[in-house]
């Protein structure tokens, strides 16, 4: 039987860490930890929604596993200026190499020129991800709950606030939940995409927000193309959206995220 997706970007993603272990051993990374070093605030800017209703969380994103290339020559300085003069209430980064052509330097080259707070989208199966991504100035951290155990989950949302860094936890089914909830989630990004055949429904995100804890705040992400998409998820409660494919794949970015908006 052939691997699904999300087999194949884990163990890859395995070899990554164990190959960036022997450049530079944990131990040595943690030392260049600076907690105190300044932060912007993720989590703040999605608990409440925007001035007009809706927060959107602009990804900047090359290509997927499953559509191919979506921008050949994307310019993350460039789109990150353009999702800032959107409106947008923050970015997200894509940096896996292989299946999405994204890289590090894309979150370091986006966060130089805005002031928005900056998530890194990866697949973090260890805690030298997380290190990493606080040197290299992420502020915030994504964790995905179906390649993670639960005392994993539970030690790295640890470990975030050690090292002062924000998780957006991501979650596709009910199961999924019990484990955000028993871990100590409080920003849950419901993924209405199945990371293992990338096939995507909207109403999955209505679903399990209606499952969340009140303390929980939802984020909907994948496949929410159009401010009719926005207002349907609006009406089960949500306010923070990921959107990526589809602004980047706009003639003007930023006049789409207006109107993603409702600006």
């Amino acid at each position: 039987m052939a691997k699904d997706f999300l087999t194949k970007i884990v163990e890859h993603k395995k070899e990554e860490v164990a190959a960036a272990k022997k450049r530079l051993p944990e131990t040595r990374l943690r030392e260049q930890v600076d907690v105190k070093q300044t932060r912007r605030p993720f989590i703040n800017k999605l608990i409440k929604p925007g001035p007009f209703g809706v927060n959107i969380i602009a990804e900047i994103k090359r290509a997927s596993p499953s559509k191919g290339v979506i921008c050949r020559d994307l310019d993350p300085a460039v789109y990150a200026l353009k999702y800032e003069q959107g409106k947008a209430a923050a970015l997200s980064v894509l940096t896996d190499q292989p299946f999405f052509q994204g890289s590090i330097n894309d979150l370091k080259t986006a966060r130089e020129v805005t002031a928005l707070p900056v998530l890194r989208k990866d697949f973090l199966i260890s805690s030298y991800q997380i290190y990493e991504s606080r040197v290299i100035g992420a502020d915030a951290v994504l964790l995905i709950v179906r390649i993670l155990s639960r005392r994993q989950l539970r030690d790295y949302l640890h470990l975030c606030d050690e090292i002062n860094i924000d998780a957006l936890v991501e979650i596709h089914s009910e199961k999924d939940i019990e484990t955000a909830v028993w871990a100590g989630a409080e920003l849950i990004g419901i993924n209405n995409r199945n990371l293992s055949t990338f096939e995507t429904d909207i109403k999955t995100a209505a679903r399990m927000a209606s499952l969340l804890e009140p303390c929980q705040t939802a984020v909907a992400a994948s496949g929410i193309k159009t401010r009719d998409d926005i207002e349907r998820l609006q009406d089960s409660g949500i306010w923070n959206f990921l959107i990526g494919e589809s602004i980047v794949r706009a003639k003007n970015p930023t006049s789409f995220l207006n109107s993603l908006i409702g600006f």
